[in-house]
């Protein structure tokens, strides 16, 4: 279960997880975290595993039927153990959303790729780093699940 991460009393554990997914460190991490908790980026949720922060995800609604995840992350001890595609199958149950979109490096393609997104380069879009189109189709991932 995602739990909306606003008034989560831990923020060093979420800032902690949030610098994962950032290449740019701590103190950008911090940032983005606060620009999250005043709507200024979307919303970051987390999800518990044995009240435990394990992994969490920044999203921004790009249209009625549309959600970026901006930002994913799970601890490195809970990694291989299905909480980042859980996460993803929660995004695509919530009400109306009918594509998930990210944007990743090559490092992460390949797990959007095994959570069934169509993934694809978007060439180098800064100088020496390439950068993926990630998109599923909600539908499709529901069917795949059958």
């Amino acid at each position: 279960m995602l739990i909306c991460l606003r008034d989560y009393w831990n923020q060093d554990a979420v800032m902690e997880l949030l610098a994962l997914c950032m290449a740019d460190g701590k103190e950008a991490a911090e940032q983005e975290m606060n620009r999250y908790f005043t709507g200024d980026s979307g919303e970051l949720f987390g999800c518990f595993v044995n009240g435990e922060l394990s992994g969490i995800t920044g999203l921004r609604r790009e249209s009625e039927h549309a959600v970026e995840i901006r930002h994913i992350a799970v601890k490195p001890e809970w990694r291989g153990k299905g909480i980042g595609r859980a996460m993803i199958e929660e995004i695509g149950r919530a009400a109306g959303v009918e594509t998930i979109k990210a944007e990743t490096d090559h490092e992460a393609a390949g797990f959007y790729r095994s959570a069934g997104f169509a993934v694809t380069s978007l060439g180098e879009k800064y100088p020496g780093v390439e950068r993926f189109a990630c998109v599923l189709s909600v539908n499709a991932l529901a069917q795949s699940r059958m």
